[in-house]
């Protein structure tokens, strides 16, 4: 479960990790009053849930308040990897000296959480990793051990950085450890850790919970959590009912030359607002490029299913291709055709178009 920087940031503070002093805003004028509130030059960042939003004009520096309210109207109307911008978060510009990286995740080969750090900050770590590999420090973490501020001292001590700001950034990879053993995360990242002149900041914040691990951090449960839901890399969301049915439309559409972008699977006896949570679910997948809903109705009734899909069809951005077979079939059928959409029968042409939309 991935959530937006504010969020990880309002965390982060939870954890003593310092943060620019910021505030989020769904119009212009909110940004204007944020920005007068500040009262300095401020940093607005499109509050989307994938990466890359520098690269598309998702980030933009404002000197006075009036200047943040322009810039927001052009954020508000952009759109990022398909995803449109509803939040930005005003914050303090930082007068940034040097950026650095410093992340937590988990080495599944090791089977152990990995801390990196790096004096390469403020690029996808990734890149790092292919262009400068030498310039990221690894170190495997024992979870049953307690991680002591010497040990992140002597980790970090191989960074360039002047030697002032070591214990305040061990003392920041501990906290962040902390985090992530606490809350269950995946992924807890600070991309860049910035160092100023008045000492360092998280300056960006990105944090993954595991979703398996939802029933102990009820703060991060929402309505759609109970759908049992695992995120792959293709571009074709898949919502069917059955785990066995999610098997084979996953292996047609390898089969017929596609991708699945997710497992869901919304169950036997799904209601309609099932299954408008799940098709609101995948439409957020930021590499989804079609949808393919695949029911073979038993318990779960095709009416319903038809009920839940027209709730939030109007939101969904990307072509969704549907095939409905089974219990009341007919008055599915016909409760989406009466709104424009077709209804496939076969489950190899459903695939086939949901392949070909997405390609288009």
């Amino acid at each position: 479960m991935k959530l937006y920087e504010y969020q990880a940031k309002e965390i982060f503070q939870d954890y003593n990790i310092p943060v620019p002093g910021a505030e989020v805003a769904e119009n212009p004028a909110e940004v204007q009053s944020v920005a007068e509130k500040l009262g300095s030059s401020v940093t607005l960042k499109a509050q989307v849930l994938v990466g890359g939003r520098g690269k598309a004009g998702g980030i933009k520096f404002a000197d006075s308040p009036g200047e943040a309210s322009q810039l927001a109207e052009e954020l508000f109307a952009l759109k990022i990897k398909g995803l449109p911008v509803e939040k930005l978060l005003v914050e303090e510009k930082l007068a940034i000296e040097k950026e650095l990286y410093l992340g937590l995740t988990i080495d599944r080969s090791e089977k152990k959480p990995v801390l990196m750090v790096s004096s390469e900050g403020g690029v996808d770590i990734e890149e790092v990793a292919e262009t400068s590999p030498d310039k990221i420090i690894k170190s495997h973490l024992s979870p049953e051990k307690k991680l002591e501020l010497y040990q992140l001292r002597e980790i970090i001590s191989e960074l360039p950085i002047p030697h002032r700001y070591l214990s305040k950034l061990a003392y920041i990879a501990g906290q962040l450890y902390r985090l992530f053993q606490e809350k269950d995360a995946q992924i807890a990242e600070i991309n860049p850790l910035a160092l100023t002149a008045d000492g360092i900041m998280a300056a960006d914040a990105k944090l993954v919970i595991d979703e398996d691990a939802l029933f102990r951090q009820s703060e991060f449960s929402g309505p759609e959590e109970d759908l049992p839901y695992v995120e792959l890399e293709g571009n074709v969301g898949c919502i069917v009912n059955g785990a066995g049915l999610a098997m084979s439309t996953m292996d047609t559409l390898l089969h017929c030359g596609g991708e699945p972008a997710n497992f869901l699977d919304i169950g036997g006896g799904a209601s309609a607002e099932v299954m408008a949570k799940a098709l609101n679910k995948v439409s957020h997948h930021a590499g989804v490029e079609s949808i393919f809903i695949n029911i073979l109705g038993g318990i779960t009734r095709c009416d319903e299913v038809a009920k839940g899909i027209l709730q939030t069809l109007d939101k969904v951005e990307v072509p969704v291709v549907v095939r409905l077979r089974g219990t009341n079939e007919k008055e599915g059928v016909k409760i989406l055709q009466e709104e424009g959409l077709e209804v496939e029968r076969s489950m190899t042409a459903a695939t086939e178009k949901a392949i070909s939309v997405a390609k288009e």
